[in-house]
């Protein structure tokens, strides 16, 4: 498994376990009141921050768990690469548009803040996961 894969892995372990950790928290703030009524900001920042962080000591690890691992990255990499961040850019539009119309249809600010947050999440996982059936698959070699 190249550097880059197992980059690749952990981004979508992280983000997924950091997005489900905020949706359980907001959640259980909920109680018995409406979801744009719960306190969700610091839930959002502490989130995506510890997502941040978390991501980057997995990787720090992962680079000296085996320090002899290629750092350099081949055509193929930078391909995989490329076709993971074009799948999942377009989610990152889809999130700002759906935030766009929400704020033309004057909804509350709770909604438009998870819809970007929803639509960051979506293009890590799905760019991710694109990039791990390409590593996985039968993606070209050179």
């Amino acid at each position: 498994m190249t550097l880059e894969e197992k980059r690749a892995w952990i981004r979508l372990v992280v983000t997924v376990a950091a997005y489900s950790g905020y949706v359980v928290v907001v959640l259980g703030r909920a109680g018995e009141r409406p979801l744009a009524e719960v306190p969700y900001a610091a839930a959002l920042l502490w989130s995506v921050g510890t997502a941040i962080v978390a991501a980057m000591v997995a990787e720090v690890i992962a680079a000296a768990v085996k320090p002899k691992a290629s750092l350099v990255k081949d055509v193929r990499d930078r391909e995989i690469g490329r076709l993971g961040d074009h799948v999942g850019h377009s989610f990152v539009a889809i999130g700002a548009l759906a935030a766009m119309f929400m704020a033309m249809a004057g909804w509350e600010r709770f909604w438009m803040a998870n819809a970007i947050y929803l639509g960051f999440v979506l293009s890590s996982v799905l760019g991710n996961v694109t990039k791990v059936i390409a590593y996985r698959g039968s993606f070209p070699q050179w």
